[in-house]
């Protein structure tokens, strides 16, 4: 198996797998290949930097990993901020209106978030669901 990254007219990157390097020519030329993001048939390899390993001598360097880097900052908020559960509106708007500076983090539904914003209540939606908590 091989990997290429592959690239459309519309410059989307993107990976795909093939069996050998002439698997990528032919499904090239039956018009098999298909770009995921928005369905152009004009698809070529991409240039690609080769992957070379790292001196044996010489220890590896961490790899920067996304999803690592979410979970932190979602255990930072979590640890600064309390959990009010499906409460997250009443919550929000009750600190709001006492002029408060108390960070809360919950569940709310997308009509209670644009009632809330449309009444200037500060507030951010997060990338990740909270953490359950039993204390709600």
């Amino acid at each position: 198996m091989i990997v290429f990254d592959l690239v459309c007219t519309a410059a989307h990157r993107f990976e795909a797998w093939f069996g050998s390097g002439s698997d990528f020519d032919d499904q090239k030329a039956r018009g098999l290949l298909e770009c995921p993001w928005c369905g152009s048939r004009q698809v070529d390899k991409a240039v690609m930097a080769p992957a070379v390993p790292a001196k044996s001598n010489q220890r590896a360097r961490p790899v920067d990993d996304p999803a690592a880097k979410l979970l932190a900052m979602q255990r930072a908020l979590e640890d600064k901020s309390d959990y009010v559960g499906s409460r997250f509106a009443e919550e929000a708007r009750a600190i709001h209106a006492a002029g408060e500076q108390r960070c809360v983090h919950g569940e709310a539904s997308l009509e209670e978030v644009k009632s809330l914003h449309d009444e200037g209540v500060p507030l951010l939606p997060l990338p990740f669901r909270p953490r359950a908590r039993s204390d709600a």
